[in-house]
């Protein structure tokens, strides 16, 4: 039997561990049935540390019912060798971003836009971002590297997010990659 790579993708939280894609999208889609006339937004991120001899890199979901609460979990990857050069290791939090904006299928995506159909007129959106941990001031070392990425995640037809608006990646992310 074959497996799914949805179904080696491991995911936790403060609450939950060993959750696989499968039981993360449940978990999305309950969250958002509880209140299908909301305002959401599902933001996928990566950020990643370097340590003395590994690399960690923390990808963080979030669905946000804007003014009224999140469900958010993370997937924690860890590389045996210190990533030193900035332009593989966010090409590689990309990457991993965009691993799993690719889970959410067109009939996944399709499945979270029909639970705020009906309520459409009455002010429900839904959205999806990708939260890319890199900024454009001239004082950033990641400045270079925002067009590429920004075209990477738009080409998924997902809303890129940069600092200081992608804080999926630059703290949600961040404070699990210690």
């Amino acid at each position: 039997m074959v497996k799914n790579e949805q179904d080696t993708v491991s995911f936790q939280n403060l609450t939950e561990n060993g959750m696989t894609f499968e039981h993360v999208f449940e978990r999305i889609s309950m969250f958002m049935k509880a209140e299908p006339s909301g305002n959401f937004r599902l933001m996928v991120g990566t950020d990643s540390q370097v340590h003395k001899t590994k690399t960690v890199f923390i990808t963080g979901i979030v669905i946000q019912n804007e003014g009224k609460g999140v469900w958010a979990c993370i997937r924690k990857i860890t590389l045996p060798r210190k990533m030193t050069q900035l332009h593989e290791r966010i090409s590689l939090e990309l990457s991993l971003t965009e691993e799993i904006v690719s889970l959410f299928d067109s009939s996944r995506k399709e499945k979270l836009i029909n639970i705020v159909l009906p309520h459409v007129y009455n002010g429900a959106t839904f959205i999806m971002e990708g939260h890319i941990d890199i900024g454009a001031g001239n004082r950033n070392k990641t400045s270079a590297f925002v067009k590429e990425m920004v075209t990477r995640i738009e080409s998924m037809g997902v809303e890129p997010k940069i600092k200081p608006d992608a804080f999926v990646a630059s703290s949600y992310a961040n404070r699990y990659t210690r």
